[in-house]
């Protein structure tokens, strides 16, 4: 295979080892600290807003009881309740109905499975919520050296778990696909010359945008699929274009060669319009100077 038929081969995105039960390796990749990290903030603003609305409720519901019934007893369990609501409620609450997404995970594209890919139970989000108010956020066992303790395991493991994943055998990957943008191929140099003397006058704008996408997004393709898109295209390609190109190369290079030569034509075209309409109106201006001085005269 060529160099530039090498450039076609993508590396694979999905790094969470998650498994269908085909014996399938999905393309999934696994959340790293610096996205569940800005999903941790939003959960954080999230649960300071309802732990503020919680107080102000319970303050109005308390205020109407009558004057003595509320003991300093009272106030330290209603107190530990509401810190329970918002620190393990919260995030158990949310994943059990929210398909494993509390909102920050929701917003940032997050979401919380069992490693064996299969949507996270009430019990693991238990254990992940526990564990995690304990020793990691807010950290109520030494929270200096279990912060330490919790950011080294994130960093060394390889899907990015954090002690309350490790616990509960939970995982969180990515909900979107990622996204990475490429430049459509340039011309192979085993085809510059053929595609320098391409008539493409009847290869239309529909057929080209076509082609464009595909070479945009085929990356994203698996085979066979990619490779029988790309001989589908350029066999409508090949229809509507002359001469016929070197034999034995892939059809994607073949397809890439059309796009960057249609593209410098367009290209040298344009900067040829732009250069007559730049000559056109730099000589308007001198010209209506000399009329006004002749009529003047």
């Amino acid at each position: 295979m060529s160099t530039a038929a090498r450039a076609w081969t993508t590396p694979r995105w999905g790094d969470a080892g998650l498994v269908s039960g085909e014996a399938v390796e999905l393309d999934v990749r696994a959340a790293r600290i610096g996205s569940r990290t800005l999903a941790l903030l939003i959960d954080v603003l999230v649960q300071l807003v309802a732990g503020l609305l919680l107080a102000a409720l319970t303050g109005l519901t308390l205020a109407a009881l009558p004057y003595g019934l509320l003991d300093a007893a009272m106030e330290r369990a209603l107190l530990t309740v509401g810190l329970v609501l918002v620190l393990v409620g919260y995030p158990v609450i949310w994943e059990r109905f929210n398909d494993g997404r509390t909102p920050g995970k929701a917003a940032v594209g997050l979401r919380v499975v069992s490693v064996d890919g299969a949507p996270v139970g009430f019990r693991q989000s238990l254990t992940r919520a526990l564990v995690g108010v304990a020793v990691e956020w807010p950290g109520l066992v030494l929270p200096l050296l279990s912060w330490a303790v919790g950011l080294t395991v994130m960093l060394s493991d390889d899907r990015g778990r954090r002690l309350g994943d490790l616990a509960a055998g939970t995982l969180v990957v990515h909900t979107r696909p990622a996204t990475r943008w490429r430049a459509v191929p340039a011309t192979a140099p085993q085809l510059a010359g053929w595609a320098y003397s391409l008539d493409l006058s009847r290869l239309d704008a529909d057929l080209a945008l076509a082609v464009r996408q595909y070479l945009a997004r085929a990356h994203g393709f698996s085979e066979p699929a990619r490779g029988e898109l790309a001989r589908l295209l350029w066999r409508q390609v090949a229809d509507v274009t002359s001469p016929p190109p070197p034999a034995g190369l892939p059809a994607a290079l073949y397809l890439a060669a059309v796009i960057a030569e249609r593209h410098r034509r367009a290209r040298r075209r344009l900067a040829g319009e732009r250069a007559l309409t730049e000559a056109l109106w730099s000589g308007v201006p001198a010209a209506s100077t000399a009329e006004r001085t002749r009529r003047s005269g």
